[in-house]
């Protein structure tokens, strides 16, 4: 009797020693934000008033250095327990044994219903395991000039004959002297114009950067972005070298009437030219539709010494309000539907036009080809397609060309 009572003693003694060490947890975070003056302070304080034993040091790293801190502290053995990670880094973290599956944990989570839709789909490995929980994310859509539309009897385009049609009658000698001062759209043909060419092109159907790009139907998106510099006009001249400061630029002015970005440039607009602008998806083209998604998520290190924790932490930041909160400091939208609902950032026009376009939002490839693509393969080509020195298909068999590497 007194050996058992001892050995019920010792077990009481273990689960009790189990439950303070779980009690006293701690998450090691890290994230990035430019904002020195980011409401990070305050959610951990609400997070650990809602989960007493639970604390979070919750450190930002620079972003120029951050994956460079997050892959050595992975292979030191010092990683955190949960970080902030984009897309771009998922293969290589994957490889390196280094992410939670976190599949089931949301499955059974209360607020996986409340996500935008497409999100998880996005954010999805390619080995079909998720590692990934959204926090915050933006989608291109096709900004445009609603005065200017209405000015003229125009409906914002839906497809692609349509946006050719409203962006010729869009581009007009307003000044009479001769020549066009206002284009119907502000295409990006310097670096980071891939986005523009991709609405237009990887839109039809069986296209992608990997497979169809050589088809007739790939061939042709290409073709219908050159025409509409060399044939219709509807371009500035500049297009072939206009990066992102030019198209920005050349909106506000009123010397184009349409182009495309994201919500993060929406605010600067609407200061510049009021409810003269608005927003709305891209158009269709070839028979689907194609914009390009901007991505951060949250996810636990497969290293971190108590996951429930980490996760619990993860989990109430893309849950809803501490979710708003969060994106208050990034520009960013939020991921929870009840959060974009009462979003205030940013008009409301712009948010819609950004949840409209979340169910064709893709990423490029997640290669390391990608990068000779955006950098130099796309930018060179389009150059030199739009300017007349190779064809739309000599274009695009460059593109295939690479990769096929």
């Amino acid at each position: 009797m007194k050996i058992l009572r001892k050995i019920t003693v010792a077990a009481s003694a273990l689960t009790l020693m189990a439950s303070l060490a779980h009690a006293d947890s701690t998450v090691r975070f890290w994230y990035h934000f430019d904002n020195a003056d980011n409401p990070m302070n305050e959610l951990v304080a609400e997070f650990e008033k809602q989960n007493p034993g639970i604390k979070v040091e919750a450190e930002n790293i620079p972003w120029n250095s951050y994956y460079d801190n997050l892959y050595t502290a992975i292979i030191g053995g010092n990683a955190p327990d949960a970080a902030m990670v984009k897309m771009f880094a998922q293969p290589r973290l994957v490889e390196m044994g280094a992410l939670e599956p976190i599949g089931a944990r949301i499955d059974a989570w209360d607020g996986k219903a409340g996500l935008e839709d497409n999100l998880l789909n996005l954010t999805r490995a390619a080995d079909g395991e998720t590692y990934y929980l959204p926090v915050q994310y933006v989608v291109l859509y096709l900004y445009h000039r609603q005065d200017m539309l209405d000015e003229l009897g125009l409906k914002v385009p839906a497809t692609c004959d349509e946006f050719r049609d409203v962006a010729k009658a869009l581009t007009r000698d307003t000044n009479g002297d001769g020549s066009p001062d206002v284009y119907g759209f502000g295409f990006r043909g310097g670096k980071g114009g891939h986005d523009h060419w991709a609405s237009l092109t990887l839109s039809h159907e069986g296209v992608s950067l990997e497979n169809g790009l050589t088809s007739e139907a790939g061939i042709a998106g290409t073709q219908y972005v050159v025409d509409l510099f060399r044939k219709d006009g509807v371009f500035p001249p500049s297009a072939p070298n206009d990066g992102f400061q030019e198209i920005l630029g050349a909106f506000k002015a009123g010397k184009t009437a349409m182009t495309i970005h994201h919500i993060g440039s929406a605010n600067g607009i609407v200061e510049v030219l009021g409810d003269k602008v608005s927003a709305a998806p891209v158009p269709e083209c070839g028979g689907g539709r194609w914009t390009s998604f901007g991505d951060e998520s949250t996810a636990v290190l497969s290293s971190a010494s108590d996951k429930d924790a980490a996760w619990k932490w993860i989990s109430f930041l893309s849950s809803p309000v501490n979710n708003a909160r969060f994106n208050e400091a990034t520009g960013q939208l939020p991921v929870v539907k009840s959060d974009a609902e009462s979003w205030s950032l940013h008009p409301q026009r712009f948010v819609k036009a950004t949840v409209d376009s979340l169910p064709f939002a893709h990423l490029l490839p997640n290669v390391s080809q990608t990068s000779d693509f955006v950098n130099t393969v796309w930018p060179v080509n389009m150059q030199r397609a739009l300017t007349g020195e190779i064809t739309a298909k000599e274009m695009n068999e460059k593109i295939a060309e690479l990769y096929a590497k």
